[in-house]
């Protein structure tokens, strides 16, 4: 019986590791998606200004 609640707690702690991992790639990508967007919005403007 404890053999197996220790199992538990560790699979629970690895469940825990990959839901913060997958969190954090997450916020990785949508911070990058942010730059991405204001990267466009600059070039867009840049192009207008020079007439293209």
């Amino acid at each position: 019986m404890e053999e197996e609640k220790m199992n538990l707690r560790l699979d629970m702690d690895v469940q825990k590791l990959e839901t913060e991992k997958l969190r954090k790639g997450k916020n990785k990508a949508e911070g990058d998606l942010d730059s991405l967007k204001t990267d466009y919005k600059r070039l867009r403007c840049s192009i207008k200004a020079i007439g293209l």
